[in-house]
């Protein structure tokens, strides 16, 4: 049970000044939800720009621009269908919940799984690299992940379990008036800085970019130790907090995660090749 005293220390919500409105134009609204997305994927496009000007890149700019329209289907579409399917099933009881994407309710694994197939599909389709491809879009979603979280941070939702530390809050929509950990807060620094320095130090002190595989695993295998530590201070969805097996959802959704990712980063050096660039310098051996 949380101590008076440290309810009477804990930071009110309201007292941050914070709205989930950006810019109000009384007939249109603008949301720092939906510019979170679109920051993110403006930061992302811009940053493989970068990294496509590196040697043995595995797609030119004009992939790269039509990749963006793919991963942005991606992340709207399996970001709420998997946010339904995981998370809510009971929206599909009401059709028309499923379209107020203004309102929040995306899930990051769903989202994961859109853009894995949007990337597919445009790999199929321009005959580039299933996954080599990946890699390098791998390491421009820290951006996005971090712009997202702070933007949950300012909605006021997905806040963690109750706490007692200095910096707990107590967010109004909670309704109970226990201050909780900001674990959005928690989530944006490891699946943003910490995240993208990883996967920077991965591309661009060692080889990595040519073994196959090897981005792409670090991405899932370090996310998935990030939400499933983050996830011990956030507060699950109701009647997701213990699932039979022990886990939370967010929990068991990342397990996969982590093994897949383990299994290609130990079996990247095995794909080793020689990469005969789309665009970008000269290939390396």
């Amino acid at each position: 049970m949380i101590h008076l005293l440290g309810l009477t220390q804990a930071i009110q919500f309201e007292q941050l000044g914070f709205s989930p409105v950006a810019l109000d134009l009384g007939f249109f609204q603008i949301r720092w939800y939906s510019l979170g997305y679109i920051a993110g994927i403006i930061a992302g496009w811009w940053y493989l720009l970068k990294l496509l000007a590196r040697p043995g890149a595995p797609m030119a700019r004009r992939h790269a621009d039509d990749l963006v329209f793919y991963v942005t289907l991606g992340i709207i579409l399996g970001g709420r269908i998997g946010y339904i399917l995981f998370y809510r099933p009971e929206i599909l009881r009401n059709p028309l919940e499923i379209f107020k994407l203004w309102e929040g309710g995306m899930s990051f694994h769903g989202g994961m799984i859109g853009v894995a197939i949007a990337m597919l599909l445009l790999a199929r389709k321009e005959r580039l690299h299933w996954l080599r491809v990946p890699d390098y879009v791998a390491c421009c979603v820290p951006f996005g992940l971090f712009f997202v979280r702070l933007a949950n941070f300012v909605n006021g939702e997905l806040w963690g379990r109750p706490t007692t530390v200095p910096w707990g809050i107590v967010f109004p929509r909670t309704e109970d008036g226990i201050p909780r950990h900001p674990s959005q807060l928690y989530e944006a620094a490891l699946e943003g800085p910490v995240l993208f320095l990883i996967l920077w130090f991965l591309f661009w002190r060692t080889d990595a970019r040519y073994q196959p595989g090897k981005l792409t695993g670090a991405f899932l295998l370090f996310y998935g130790v990030a939400r499933f530590i983050v996830e011990l201070f956030r507060q699950p969805d109701a009647g997701l907090e213990h699932l039979s097996w022990g886990l939370t959802m967010g929990q068991t959704l990342c397990v996969p995660m982590i093994l897949v990712g383990g299994y290609f980063m130990a079996t990247a050096k095995g794909r080793r090749q020689r990469v005969e660039p789309i665009a970008g310098g000269d290939s390396v051996a």
